[in-house]
C-alpha cells in the first residue's frame, strides 16, 4: 500500500480553479511567443534546476544555472556542484522531451533512468539502482533520525504500485496527481541518495505529461528551493518518522496547491514585468543607435544577471541570430559607451552589469511589487 489521494474539500477545489485561471492567462503568452518570453523561460528553467539542487546542498549561482541550461561552462561553480547541476539538467531535458512523446509510459525503468542521469557523477549514490539496505534521514543540526524508509525488500513492489497509480489515476486534477507522485516516491526513498531531486523531477514530469503548460511554467521546484524549511516540515508532519502510508496526505496536497498558486502568481508577475522591460529597452536602445540584438544583453542585465560574451551569444543563437565572439565584444563595448552596461572584471573574467538607466527600470518595478498573498487561497466564493 502507498499513500492514497485524500478527499478534497470545497476549499481545495476552489484553489485549484484559481490556479487554472492564472494558467489561462499564461497560455496567451505561450501561444504568441515573443523574444523576451524566451529569455523568461530560460531563466525559469535555470531557477528550477538551481532550486531543486540547493535543497540538497548543491549551490550554484543563477548565472551558472543559466550556463547549464545553455550548455556553456560554469564561471563560479566547483566541480561537485557543477556535476550535480548538469545531471539534473540532463534529467529535466529528458522530461521536456517526454512531455510530448506519443509512446510514453510510466514504468520503474524510467524512474531508474532519470535517477541515473541525475547521479551518474556520484557512483556511491548507486545511480539508477534501488538501495540495497535500510535508509534513515537525519536532522543535520541534531543528528536525530527524523524518518525511516520502508525495508529495502519492499521497494520494488512499492514503486510498482506507484507506477500503476500513475498509469491509472485520472488526469482531472493533475496538480494533485503530481503532488502524490512526489510524496510517495520521497517516502519510499528507493535510492541511496538523490531521492528528493528524483521526487521533484517526477512531480514535474507528471505536470508536463498532463500538458498543462511548459514545465518551466508549472514546476514548483523554484518555490521549494526558496522554502526548504516549510517543505521539509510538511513532509515530516505527513511522514511522522517512518513509512506509514495510512497517514493523511491532505496537508502535503494543500502545501503543493499553495506552492503552485504562489509560483504561478510569481511567473505572471515576471511575464508582465518582462513585457514592460522589453518595451523600455527598445526605446532606450533605439535612442542610442544600438542594434535590436543588443536587447538580449540589456534584458539579462535588467533582471539582475551578469552578462558575459558567451551568454550574450547564447541568447542570440536561441533567436537564430548567431554572432561571432568579435561582434559580441563590439556590441557589449557599445553598450558600455552608451552607459547602459558597466564592465567589471578583466580578460576571461570580464562580465557586464546594468548601467544606471537600465538599473532604474528594475528598481522602479521592484518598488511597485506587492507581496503575493495566499491567505485567502482556500476561501470558497467570489
Amino acid at each position: 500500500m502507498i499513500f492514497q489521494t485524500p478527499q478534497l474539500g470545497f476549499g481545495e477545489l476552489a484553489a485549484l480553479e484559481k490556479i487554472e485561471a492564472l494558467r489561462r492567462d499564461l497560455r496567451f503568452f505561450v501561444a504568441e511567443p515573443r523574444r523576451w518570453f524566451g529569455s523568461v523561460g530560460r531563466v525559469l528553467r535555470a531557477r528550477a534546476i538551481q532550486g531543486s539542487n540547493s535543497i540538497e546542498g548543491y549551490d550554484v549561482s543563477v548565472e551558472d544555472a543559466v550556463a547549464a541550461v545553455e550548455g556553456n561552462d560554469p564561471v563560479e561553480a566547483d566541480a561537485e556542484n557543477w556535476a550535480a547541476v548538469l545531471g539534473y539538467r540532463s534529467a529535466m531535458t529528458y522530461v521536456l522531451q517526454l512531455a510530448h512523446d506519443n509512446h510514453f509510459e510510466y514504468n520503474a525503468a524510467l524512474i531508474r533512468a532519470l535517477h541515473f542521469m541525475m547521479t551518474e557523477y556520484a557512483l556511491d549514490a548507486g545511480p539508477g539502482l534501488w538501495r540495497p539496505g535500510p535508509i534513515w534521514i537525519r536532522n543535520e543540526a541534531t543528528g536525530e533520525i527524523v524518518y525511516e524508509g520502508p525495508e529495502a525488500e519492499a521497494v520494488p513492489e512499492l514503486v510498482a504500485e506507484l507506477v500503476l497509480d500513475l498509469q491509472q489515476t485520472p488526469a482531472q486534477l493533475p496538480v494533485v496527481k503530481a503532488a502524490m507522485s512526489h510524496l510517495n516516491l520521497v517516502m519510499i526513498h528507493p535510492f541511496r541518495d538523490g531521492n528528493g531531486r528524483m521526487s521533484r523531477c517526477l512531480q514535474t514530469l507528471v505536470l508536463a505529461r498532463e500538458q498543462i503548460l511548459a514545465p518551466e511554467l508549472c514546476s514548483i521546484e523554484e518555490y521549494l528551493g526558496k522554502n526548504t524549511d516549510s517543505y521539509y516540515r510538511v513532509l515530516a508532519d505527513v511522514g511522522r518518522g517512518r513509512w506509514n502510508p495510512g497517514n493523511d496526505a491532505l496537508p502535503w496536497v494543500r502545501y503543493c496547491i499553495e506552492a503552485h498558486w504562489i509560483q504561478a502568481m510569481s511567473v505572471i508577475r515576471r511575464v508582465r514585468e518582462s513585457e514592460t522591460i522589453w518595451a523600455e529597452l527598445e526605446r532606450i536602445a533605439t535612442g542610442h543607435g544600438l542594434p535590436e540584438r543588443a536587447l538580449g544583453a540589456l534584458f539579462d542585465a535588467t533582471i539582475g544577471l551578469k552578462v558575459r560574451n558567451a551568454s550574450y551569444r547564447a541568447v542570440l543563437s536561441a533567436w537564430d541570430e548567431p554572432i561571432s565572439n568579435q561582434v559580441a565584444t563590439t556590441d557589449l563595448r557599445a553598450m558600455v559607451r552608451a552607459g547602459l552596461l558597466k564592465q567589471e572584471g578583466r580578460k576571461r573574467g570580464t562580465f557586464y552589469v546594468a548601467g544606471d538607466p537600465v538599473s532604474e527600470i528594475s528598481r522602479r518595478l521592484r518598488a511597485e511589487r506587492r507581496p503575493i498573498d495566499a491567505s485567502s487561497l482556500f476561501d470558497v466564493g467570489p
